[in-house]
């Protein structure tokens, strides 16, 4: 008995040292709380709080392909090279785009903190580099054309400061809804700005911003900026607005106005006027580079230049947009598209576009190389 008790005793035992190690080996540490991601709708849809942060975040952007054709229809404006002689082959150009865009936004004791960025990458034709295909010159080959900075700029109450596009373009309003808008170009785009906004909160604003410009031309070449300066004036029946623009570059102003009609909830019209100097753009004897009569805000050729168009919706899925423009070197530009949302966040447009090049052949903006061009853009675009 006693040995038979010695043997129960010790498998007892070994049970119970063998249930604690095996109790040991599955314990499991308690988790720590997980932080889940919060909605911030404090500056609209779409932004979350950063975790661990009072800073709220939104990203989106947008996939884009283009397939245009004609002798105008590039995918920078309206900017093309178009051979008809038979050496060159013609053919589709086309783009895929991605385009990637940030928000943020804070509040702080100095008013809102707000960044904004949008940086894009191409792949698709580019139309004025000439290659051999196969023994056939082309000048659009289908390429990757690199990763572009469109804007990348801080804002502080109503102080910007980063890459933007010059408020010559973006205070007064782009000139419509159409893709073509520069077939008469309204000024330069790309720039770094020091630039004050002011909202009185009745509908009028203003703005001032210092700018360094862009390209040969437009880059600034000493200690002096550019210069903008803007007021404008909106309620529900639209608005009226101007801008007033200095060349340090070349010492010339120029100017435009416009006006915005709501005239029902389905039409919208505008029409917008723009008057430059040009004499020392005209006269490259005391300037190093030769600007042909178009600076980096008086683009258009002659002293005048006007723009007009309008949108017209059908139905919340379907729009009709249109844009008009001609200049005192008489070119004339017209530009038609229907837009379509075939789901929410997905749009088709199919435009049309004519060009009249004027006088003014030495410095045609366009580079189509015939009197009277015409050409189109069929456009998918999924925006997030």
């Amino acid at each position: 008995m006693n040995i038979k008790s010695l043997l129960l005793g010790s498998a007892a035992a070994l049970i119970a040292v063998s249930g604690a190690r095996a109790a040991d080996a599955v314990t499991v540490a308690e988790p720590e709380p997980a932080e889940y991601v919060k909605i911030c709708d404090v500056y609209g849809a779409g932004y979350f709080y950063i975790p661990g942060t009072e800073t709220c975040l939104r990203i989106g952007g947008y996939v884009r392909y283009d397939i245009a054709g004609g002798d105008i229809g590039s995918f920078d404006g309206a900017k093309n090279v178009d051979h008809q002689d038979g050496s060159i082959q013609a053919t589709w150009k086309k783009n895929a785009r991605f385009s990637l865009r940030t928000w943020t936004g804070q509040e702080t004791e100095l008013g809102t903190l707000k960044t904004y960025t949008e940086t894009r990458f191409n792949f698709g034709n580019r139309n004025a580099t000439a290659s051999v295909v196969r023994g056939v010159v082309t000048d659009n080959p289908a390429v990757n054309k690199g990763v572009t900075l469109n804007f990348a700029w801080i804002q502080l109450g109503g102080l910007r400061v980063g890459k933007d596009e010059s408020a010559f373009d973006t205070f007064i309003g782009y000139a419509g809804n159409v893709i073509n808008d520069t077939l008469v170009p309204y000024g330069d785009f790309d720039t770094n700005v020091v630039q004050y906004n002011f909202d009185a909160g009745n509908g009028f604003s203003a703005v001032v911003s210092l700018e360094e410009g862009s390209g040969t031309v437009g880059t600034i070449d000493s200690y002096v900026p550019h210069v903008v300066g803007g007021v404008k004036y909106t309620q529900g029946w639209g608005g009226i607005s101007g801008v007033v623009a200095y060349d340090s570059n070349y010492e010339e102003v120029a100017g435009k106005v416009r006006l915005d009609v709501k005239a029902s909830d389905e039409l919208s019209l505008f029409v917008m006027g723009g008057y430059g100097t040009d004499d020392n753009l005209n006269d490259d004897a005391g300037n190093v580079i030769d600007a042909h009569g178009r600076g980096f805000y008086k683009q258009w050729s002659g002293n005048w230049a006007v723009w007009g168009g309008g949108t017209y919706k059908f139905n919340e899925k379907t729009s009709f947009n249109t844009q008009l423009s001609y200049d005192e070197g008489k070119n004339f530009g017209v530009a038609a598209n229907i837009a379509y949302e075939i789901v929410k966040g997905f749009k088709v447009t199919a435009e049309v576009d004519y060009l009249h090049v004027g006088d003014d052949t030495v410095t045609n903006w366009t580079k189509a190389d015939k009197k009277n061009n015409i050409g189109g853009i069929l456009r998918f675009q999924r925006s997030f």
